[in-house]
């Protein structure tokens, strides 16, 4: 399906407030394996894989972390508006090191959040069918980080999606419809979630999403991380969202990885 086309001006009317925050960065690398260890040798976590899948008909970079001891279920992170897979490479290793399979995508397509859900839910897809990442999964647990939260929400009825985790998640009306994406998916989606939100910022469009803790049927928490920035549910964020977004800090960075392994504990059983 061609991904949605807009005019200009109605695609900064919709996302300007991010697009002031936010700087792409498409840095793609490839982790080499290495040999295999000797019986003598203590069993070593298997490197991060870059691979490139066809997904809803786009082509998609994407790094898979592989789970460390027994596969338990895997999890999907989707990054920013016009950020990359490598901010969130902190958060998936230390899901992989649970012993959940983690990918970190690159989205294929900036504007339209219908079509990243698509390709979010062809990868759910894929981990339950088997082959392409393994045994085949049965739990998936979804997380987005701001306008990533938006496209995973839109994809978290998928089957064998069995939570959904909002990292200080945008929302907005688009051009041409009548109500906020987020919040009209959020009203209808079964899958228990979790929300993870900063006080209001301009990075958050003054906490747009904060609507979807009573939309959410089956909300399990909506934690507010007291004096958070944007920048602090990136893993890793780098000068350029702290530049547009404030400045991080270590406890309450913890705090959001702390509540994504708390998620992984609940769902990934």
């Amino acid at each position: 399906m061609k991904p949605l086309t807009r005019q200009a001006s109605q695609i900064g009317l919709a996302l300007a407030g991010v697009a002031a925050a936010m700087v792409t960065m498409a840095t793609i690398a490839a982790a080499a394996s290495p040999a295999a260890p000797s019986p003598t040798q203590p069993q070593v976590q298997p490197p991060l894989q870059t691979q490139v899948h066809a997904l809803d008909g786009h082509r998609v970079t994407l790094d898979v972390y592989p789970a460390a001891g027994p596969l338990r279920g895997a999890a999907i992170l989707s990054h920013g508006f016009t950020r990359s897979r490598r901010t969130l490479a902190g958060h998936a290793q230390a899901l992989a090191d649970t012993g959940v399979l983690t990918l970190t995508p690159d989205l294929p397509c900036t504007f339209d959040f219908r079509c990243n859900a698509r390709a979010l839910a062809a990868l759910v897809g894929a981990l339950r069918a088997g082959g392409t990442f393994g045994a085949p999964v049965e739990r998936v647990m979804l997380v987005g980080f701001s306008a990533g939260g938006r496209s995973s929400l839109l994809a978290a009825h998928t089957p064998g999606v069995v939570g959904y985790v909002g990292l200080d998640p945008f929302d907005r009306t688009l051009p041409d419809e009548a109500e906020r994406l987020g919040l009209a998916a959020a009203t209808r989606l079964r899958t228990e979630a979790l929300l993870l939100r900063g006080p209001p910022s301009r990075c958050n469009a003054e906490a747009v999403a904060a609507p979807w803790a009573t939309a959410l049927p089956a909300l399990w928490r909506d934690e507010l991380i007291a004096g958070a920035s944007h920048c602090d549910f990136e893993s890793p964020t780098d000068w350029m969202c702290r530049l547009a977004c404030g400045d991080t800090d270590p406890a309450r960075q913890q705090r959001v990885r702390q509540g994504l392994l708390e998620a992984a504990s609940r769902w990934m059983r």
